[in-house]
């Protein structure tokens, strides 16, 4: 099947031409996340000495995959297995573990097929297909401005999708991307694989060594992998297409590709976007994840259990604090605004001296105006539709099967997108999937939830006198979560099931409080999607046509957490002045280690000390362009020859969001030797060793 229906109508530009400072592509082979059908072939082929050809990209295309939460995978054997990060796989670790069972602290490692056990709800996706379908969104929208601009592009957004699914939602899913911030739509067609099972992961406390000191740093140390396996029809599917390992690996200068699913960047913003992200999203995230982290690290702190609880989200809060507080300060930087506003700047002097361009001079101010809108919102809109006041699993089922109950009843092109025909299968399995919750914990995340709407909204606020009444917090927590019945996979069922009538007839707390404040929720979504993003889409369709004239083909759209390619090659850099070297032996893992937490290395790494080969490179670091998202990316040569595993950045790496320094930013990968390594030596998985061995590079 070919990788593209046909080529877009018009290429798609690069969105932010940066100045010199500015590492940019076209003087770079380093920067940029590239989409499949426009690859730097003439910058690579100057620099390297390499063109990937159609061959060469339909393999790539072929043997990475995506998992739909988050994070990215590849294929590795022709049976189905698949490589990813430890961190990748912590969710399915946590949904298997129980009281007494903590997967995450032992690992986990199936010595045959049948000890293979299914990840709760987790989901893979191959890309097959690109089909450019900006010219239907234009002709959709077409003089559309606000609700009707939004309507429009729903409907046909819903209608492209599932026209593509075609009813295989069992093995098919299909989504618009959106790409230059508006300026071009692909609709990429996946391959689903909704019976993903885990086979291997080490523990925790080799998977994440170091912990947050070491997190977005080098020199590293960590065996940060996962093996899965997709199973088709109750047996392992067949993956003909795959990386095979090089356990050699790569050597400093050489040329490494990335091929994953960045999740997102802001590099095409305006400054009125970055401002707005500067000074109201990022400083609230921040304190909200700080606060969540006290939180967490207080009740892990109460026992086993509660500690066992506490760290399956608490690795997350972590890596979030700090990737947004890197966000921060790359953006609080006064150089690369004002640089930013040079770029602006120069932008709309060009669209002004072109008359064809014309039109577009009001786009800047749009956007700006549509800022201060959401501004205004922002806060209310946090605690309805982004439900940051109800931090509990039990309510985010709850308004699933409320909003389930009244969208599938409208025609798919009506409904909210995440209620369309085409995405309703991946929102049922979520609903559905058997995760364990524990009550306890629960009551302890919503109570905390709810004081900070009061405190945030303040006490006189409508929403929470409407939610909390003359309860505390704590008081409604607990009533709520003692009453709810939503814990139980099978009453979830019942009421998906049971539609609107079983909805309205329901007493469960959570479905009474999903109902009671849905309105209000529904109204400030409309608004943000009406007064703010359909103006900001429009607005960058306007902005992505200059740059479009002005800069042509030369360069690459945001992240969409869509397959990009990004070519890079191993290198060090400096810290503190100070060189650092590219690559980590294993033998500097023991030289490391403290014996206690989070350096201390599990039993398994300690009586295999002997039997490691200490020379064996472990980690490395490189000048590919990832953010997250990228995590489980395969590191490959020009070969197609998987030679690392991409699990971090560096601290350079955080202001990527935003731009690029190929100074400073460093992607880092676990070595292919070390994975092979370790998995024989210190784990003794010969049928896995095997599998691997058979398509390696000797």
């Amino acid at each position: 099947m070919p990788v593209f229906r046909h080529r877009p109508s018009i290429t798609p530009l690069l969105g932010v031409t940066l100045l010199c400072a500015f590492t940019s592509l076209t003087a770079s082979a380093m920067e940029g996340m590239w989409t499949l059908d426009n690859l730097p072939k003439a910058t690579l082929a100057q620099k390297y000495g390499f063109t990937p050809d159609d061959a060469w990209v339909n393999k790539v295309m072929h043997s990475a995959a995506r998992m739909a939460g988050g994070c990215s995978t590849s294929f590795v054997s022709a049976g189905g297995l698949v490589l990813t990060n430890h961190h990748c796989v912590d969710s399915c670790l946590g949904d298997l573990s129980r009281p007494g069972q903590d997967l995450r602290r032992s690992g986990f490692i199936a010595q045959g097929p049948e000890e293979e056990r299914q990840c709760p709800g987790m989901e893979l996706n191959r890309l097959e297909q690109i089909t450019d379908v900006s010219a239907a969104f234009a002709q959709a929208t077409a003089g559309k401005t606000g609700q009707a601009y939004t309507e429009a592009a729903n409907a046909t957004r819903a209608r492209l999708e599932s026209a593509c699914v075609n009813g295989q939602d069992a093995t098919v899913r299909c989504d618009v991307v959106t790409l230059y911030q508006g300026g071009a739509r692909h609709l990429y067609r996946y391959h689903r694989y909704q019976d993903v099972r885990l086979a291997f992961a080490p523990e925790v406390s080799i998977g994440a060594f170091g912990g947050d000191p070491d997190n977005f740093d080098f020199p590293r140390y960590d065996l940060d992998m996962g093996l899965l396996r997709v199973y088709e029809n109750g047996r392992p599917a067949a993956t003909p297409e795959f990386f095979p390992l090089n356990p050699h690996g790569p050597e400093a200068g050489e040329l490494v590709i990335t091929a994953g699913n960045p999740g997102s960047t802001q590099r095409l913003l305006t400054v009125a976007q970055l401002e707005t992200l500067r000074d109201v999203d990022l400083p609230g995230r921040l304190l909200r994840e700080a606060e969540q982290r006290g939180l967490l690290n207080q009740y892990g702190s109460e026992g086993t259990e509660q500690n066992r609880l506490a760290q399956k989200t608490l690795r997350w809060i972590e890596n979030g604090f700090k990737v947004q507080y890197g966000q921060l300060e790359t953006l609080r930087d006064a150089e690369v605004m004002a640089r930013k506003r040079s770029e602006e700047a120069a932008l709309r002097q060009f669209a002004a001296s072109r008359p064809e361009l014309k039109d577009t001079l009001g786009a800047w101010d749009d956007i700006a105006r549509a800022t201060r809108v959401y501004r205004e919102i922002q806060a209310h809109l946090s605690y309805t539709e982004g439900a940051q006041g109800y931090w509990t699993d039990y309510y985010g089922w709850a308004r699933t099967l409320v909003r389930a109950a009244a969208e599938r009843s409208k025609p798919s092109g009506e409904r909210l997108p995440e209620f369309a025909d085409a995405a309703l299968l991946a929102t049922q399995r979520h609903l559905l999937a058997p995760r364990p919750v524990d009550p306890a914990f629960e009551k302890v995340k919503l109570a905390w939830s709810l004081a900070q709407m009061r405190q945030w909204l303040g006490a006189d606020d409508p929403l929470v006198r409407q939610v909390l009444g003359r309860q505390s917090p704590q008081t409604l927590a607990s009533a709520l979560v003692d009453g709810t019945t939503l814990g139980d996979p099978k009453v979830r069922q019942a009421l998906w099931d049971g539609g609107a009538a079983a909805i309205a007839a329901s007493q469960d707390p959570f479905i009474r409080l999903a109902l009671a404040t849905d309105a209000e929720a529904r109204a400030l979504r409309a608004r943000h999607e009406n007064e703010v993003k359909a103006v900001e889409t429009r607005a960058a369709e306007q902005i992505a046509r200059v740059r479009f004239a002005r800069t042509g083909t030369s360069v690459y759209p945001d992240a969409t957490f869509s397959l990009r390619l990004s070519f890079g090659e191993i290198q060090g850099f400096k810290k503190n002045g100070q060189p650092v070297a590219p690559f980590t032996e294993i033998g500097g893992t023991f030289a490391r280690a403290t014996g206690e937490d989070p350096f201390a290395l599990p039993q398994s790494w300690l009586s295999a000390q002997k039997a490691l080969n200490p020379a064996q490179r472990f980690n490395m670091v490189s000048t590919n362009d990832i953010i997250g998202g990228n995590s489980g990316s395969p590191l490959i040569n020009r070969r197609g020859e998987l030679v690392g595993l991409i699990f971090d950045g560096n601290l350079g790496s955080l202001g990527g969001a935003y731009w690029y320094d190929e100074a400073d930013n460093r992607a880092v990968s676990v070595h292919a030797g070390a994975i092979l390594e370790t998995l024989d030596k210190v784990y003794h998985a010969n049928r896995l060793v095997s599998e691997l061995k058979a398509g390696a590079v000797h």
